[in-house]
């Protein structure tokens, strides 16, 4: 599948917390593939359908994909609380067969490396002579 443009969008850059970037390469294509839609429209401004806020990160600043591959669940989570920029804060397979809420721990992670994206962006906006 391509990906387009459309006319006079820049897309934002994405930038990875921690260890996003090789744990979700470590996942299925297809999976992969659902991911980086999510990310690309997130990128030019949009909102894959299939990306839903994150309970507990105050409103829709802080999404996450879900996708059942192979009787596997695989997560991804991303923020776009940032202007300019779209930051992947964790991706994850999901082990625990009870429920389908996000453990503790890993919401704990999710909040640790937000608060590092929070660093990031600041340092980010100041290198590249933004307010």
């Amino acid at each position: 599948m391509s990906k387009s443009t459309p006319a006079g969008i820049v897309p934002k850059p994405v930038r990875w917390i921690g260890a996003s970037k090789e744990d979700l390469s470590a996942f299925p294509d297809d999976v992969k593939r659902r991911v980086g839609r999510a990310l690309w429209d997130a990128q030019i401004g949009l909102k894959a359908p299939f990306a839903k806020p994150l309970k507990g990160f105050g409103g829709a600043g802080v999404l996450e994909v879900v996708d059942d591959f192979d009787g596997n669940a695989y997560r991804s989570v991303y923020t776009v609380r940032f202007a300019g920029v779209v930051y992947v804060l964790h991706a994850f397979q999901k082990k625990s067969s009870r429920g389908i809420s996000t453990p503790k721990s890993v919401l704990e992670l999710i909040a640790r490396r937000l608060a590092k994206a929070q660093e990031d962006y600041e340092s980010w906006r100041s290198s590249h002579g933004l307010r």
